[in-house]
């Protein structure tokens, strides 16, 4: 049984064995394949298979690598994807519809360096209130598993929510799984968001293989907290530089310089304007429930990851918040909730790089993506011990 909208009133929308409603903007068609530029030949490759907008991509690409090939079935992320990596191919599609070969062919004689996927994960989410172990999404990865086979990269990475731990035997399983396809030994590890330089409290898995030798993941070097000599991003930090908004205001200049690291570095190699900087339409009950929320305070007791950001503390988790994600984090100061640009910036987007197909789909995107900075940081271990071809 599928929920469709207009039924979620009639039954138990949060009974388990109902499967939710698929977004509206999934391609269910033919694999859709556009082919980009070459890849270089003195950079190594990345395929990013249920890449989503592309975070990881983004993360690995300011490490060094070339992103070849996107993959994913949500239009709006290809539509994103496309846009910030305009010489990279990609294809929009279900996984299950698509075939290594396809990729082989985009490569050519090249052989996949790293192969990529952010598998999808709401089925071991703490965040998902129907969350159980036997959800369809959690067996996504033996898709995954097909590519490792055929395509036989030389490192594997395939990114999941922290809940996966406490979901029965699945990290065993995956690990020796992806270990037997890939011919190689992959080990997880839990990896904290704020210790790279991102901020906000999210916390991932990640499983990690390479061709003939074990991958150290102590070789991922912290930037941020305990024991260096940052400490960690504030939201003050992250996005105190844009500027004020109105309900359903938008502005597309800078109104403030930057006032810190972060600032600086988000605000790089860009020019003066400002994208995805629009104010939600909230209507006057929302926006007085904000205004009555205490910044690091819950708006909804129900609910307690969609708080008011505080300006010297880090954000919860960002989530997609399902189909029609509603807006999820208050702003500390204006009695709103984020923007596309905000929610960028908590995830570790830099300015130039922008989302497509509107607020409600942006924060879908947003919401999946793996943090850039966090990306990197695994890349540049990578990048160091990678083989050579």
């Amino acid at each position: 049984m599928i929920i469709h909208h207009e039924d979620i009133s009639k039954i138990k929308v949060w009974e388990k064995t109902v499967k939710v409603e698929e977004n509206s903007a999934y391609w269910n068609g033919l694999p859709k394949i556009k082919k980009g530029k070459k890849s270089p030949p003195k950079k190594p490759i990345v395929v990013e298979l249920f890449c989503g907008c592309g975070g990881t991509s983004l993360g690995f690409e300011m490490a060094g690598f070339y992103i070849a090939v996107g993959g994913d079935i949500h239009a709006p992320s290809i539509e994103t994807f496309q846009h910030n990596h305009p010489k990279s191919s990609t294809i929009l599609g279900d996984i299950k519809k698509m075939e290594p070969a396809q990729i082989q062919e985009i490569i050519g004689d090249r052989k996949v360096d790293v192969l990529i996927a952010g598998v999808p994960c709401q089925g071991f989410s703490l965040n998902n209130r129907k969350r159980h172990e036997q959800d369809d999404r959690n067996f996504l990865y033996k898709e995954f598993i097909r590519f490792v086979e055929k395509l036989q990269p030389k490192c594997i990475v395939v990114e999941n929510v922290s809940g996966m731990k406490s979901a029965g035997d699945f990290v065993k399983i995956i690990e020796k799984e992806l270990s037997q396809a890939g011919n190689m030994k992959v080990k997880s590890q839990l990896l904290f968001a704020p210790d790279y330089g991102v901020p906000q409290k999210r916390q991932r898995l990640f499983f990690i293989g390479m061709k003939n030798q074990d991958f150290d993941f102590s070789k991922i070097k912290k930037t941020h907290g305990e024991g260096t000599k940052n400490k960690y991003v504030t939201i003050k930090e992250a996005i105190g530089d844009l500027p004020s908004l109105k309900k359903n205001e938008s502005k597309i200049t800078y109104k403030k310089t930057p006032f810190s690291a972060y600032q600086k570095w988000a605000r790089k190699n860009h020019n003066n304007i400002l994208t995805n900087h629009l104010a939600p339409n909230h209507p006057a009950a929302t926006i007085l429930k904000i205004k009555n929320t205490a910044p690091g305070s819950p708006m909804y007791p129900r609910f307690k990851q969609r708080i008011r950001l505080a300006w010297d503390g880090l954000s919860p988790t960002q989530v997609s918040g399902g189909i029609r994600p509603q807006f999820q984090l208050g702003h500390p100061e204006d009695n709103r909730g984020l923007t596309i640009r905000e929610r960028c910036r908590i995830q570790s987007f830099p300015d130039h790089f922008e989302v497509k197909g509107g607020i409600v789909q942006a924060r879908v995107q947003t919401g999946n993506a793996v943090p850039p900075l966090l990306a990197k940081a695994i890349a540049k271990a990578i990048f160091k011990i990678l083989p050579q071809s």
